[in-house]
């Protein structure tokens, strides 16, 4: 039973990370913050939009991309070739490989390649022809930045969780006697560490003397929330996954819920927030209960009477 909702808690997370890609926040080039269920990402494989299909942000990672269709926002694409016969109402930014416009095609922006595009007689391009190192919109591209920075800090969580479980596997003990026992008090303690260490690192800046303190602590942060974070990742783990399962299995459900939350604009961030607290009081909490805790002697037994 503990195995089928493992496997249902990842494959739930999957499914969620996936839907919740088209609701990403993005920086398009008219403004609009908020992709819609009509955008299309490809990380590898064929972008296609068919001849009667209308899409609003169209990105390839790693591919081909066919446009016969129309694309309503900015077509992305970072690596490989690029055909347009349909009519994308904005830019055109291909960062590497060839771009063909075909007769009867129309581009209402700008089209931004990295090597001379063919535009066939009968295409229409209304903006400027530029190469990509005379222009870069990181508007445009958004959408593509923003998926980049969740895969990389996903990836970098997962690996730094996998590594402290590895080095400190007594870590998962800890954590679960933490948020058994003094859940409210590891909150409380994660709240005021979160809050209170950039106030004292600000602090330190201001004397001369402490400056290198204060630049150390603040330069710190990132590594230590994210500690804190991938932590709080495996106690929300832990209370799906229970005992004795495998503390890799409950980070890896915990990891997997928390990153496809973090797809979603706002709650994502509030819930990195509220992680990073969890786990930096349930450190703490940890690290103050082994300090006073005595340690235990094994009695000797008693010396022999003699005759």
């Amino acid at each position: 039973m503990r195995a089928k909702f493992f496997t249902f808690i990842l494959i739930f997370g999957a499914t969620f990370a996936v839907g919740a890609t088209l609701a990403t926040p993005a920086a398009a080039a008219n403004g609009d913050d908020e992709l819609t269920d009509r955008d299309q990402i490809v990380m590898n494989g064929r972008l296609i939009v068919a001849q009667d299909e209308t899409v609003d942000t169209a990105v390839l990672f790693h591919g081909s991309a066919t446009i016969d269709g129309t694309v309503t926002k900015s077509l992305v694409v970072f690596d490989g070739p690029t055909e347009i016969s349909g009519h994308v109402q904005q830019d055109v930014f291909v960062f590497n490989g060839p771009v063909t416009v075909l007769s009867g095609a129309q581009i209402d922006g700008d089209l931004v390649t990295s090597e001379t595009p063919t535009v066939e007689q009968g295409a229409t391009v209304t903006g400027d022809q530029q190469r990509v190192s005379t222009r870069f919109d990181a508007g445009a591209v958004g959408v593509a930045s923003r998926f980049a920075w969740w895969l990389g800090y996903s990836v970098s969580t997962l690996f730094l969780g996998l590594l402290l479980l590895l080095i400190g596997p007594a870590l998962d003990t800890a954590i679960v006697r933490a948020i058994r026992e003094r859940m409210g008090a590891s909150i409380g303690w994660g709240a005021l560490v979160f809050f209170l260490l950039p106030i004292v690192a600000v602090l330190l800046l201001v004397i001369v003397v402490a400056l290198p303190l204060g630049l150390f602590m603040l330069l710190a942060l990132g590594l230590l929330y994210t500690v804190g974070y991938v932590v709080g990742a495996h106690a929300v783990g832990r209370l799906l996954v229970k005992q004795p399962t495998s503390r890799f299995l409950a980070f890896l459900a915990g990891w997997a819920i928390l990153r496809a939350i973090g797809l979603i604009p706002v709650l994502g961030g509030l819930v990195w927030v509220l992680a990073s607290i969890v786990g930096l009081g349930v450190l703490w909490v940890a690290s103050r209960r082994t300090a006073v805790e005595p340690v235990q002697t094994q009695a000797l037994p008693p010396a022999p009477s003699p005759g």
